[in-house]
């Protein structure tokens, strides 16, 4: 999906879309992130960032435990959860369809054959789900590969 196709997905959902932030260069390749916001929201609620790799268009996907929309996968809700909630159903989930269970660099549950890796996101004095999708495929050895330094370094 291109940053064009992205933009006019999220529209047809309600979000508006920022300008298109260069984050550099992934080998010969522009690296780009958008972010977008709930239409009317304030600029700083920033519901998903999408990243995005040149040629091979969206690589990776970041929705925000708060303000990002909600997102299924197979039943499980993954968004806006306590994190131990989340790690016991993908867990009991990955197992029944016989996939590796996977500790994320953060601790948690998480799949790269799913292209999941869950992150803890403070909300006041409790913890929510934020979930960081990626998509490896060609380009990158992991999942972990394809989530730019922004990801890593968010709280």
């Amino acid at each position: 999906m291109s940053v064009e196709e992205a933009t006019i997905a999220m529209e047809a959902c309600g979000f508006a879309s920022d300008t298109v932030a260069e984050l550099g260069k992934f080998g010969p390749f522009k690296q780009l992130r958008t972010r977008f916001r709930a239409v009317g929201a304030p600029f700083h609620r920033v519901a998903v960032v999408a990243y995005f790799v040149g040629p091979m268009g969206l690589t990776c996907a970041a929705v925000d435990a708060l303000t990002g929309p909600q997102v299924t996968f197979e039943g499980i809700r993954l968004i806006g959860r306590r994190p131990s909630e989340l790690s016991a159903e993908l867990t009991a989930y990955l197992e029944k369809t016989g996939r590796d269970i996977e500790i994320t660099t953060g601790g948690d549950i998480g799949s790269q054959e799913l292209g999941m890796n869950p992150r803890a996101q403070r909300a006041g004095d409790i913890l929510l789900t934020r979930l960081v999708f990626g998509r490896p495929n060609d380009w990158a050895n992991t999942m972990f590969d394809c989530i730019p330094a922004d990801e890593w370094r968010w709280h």
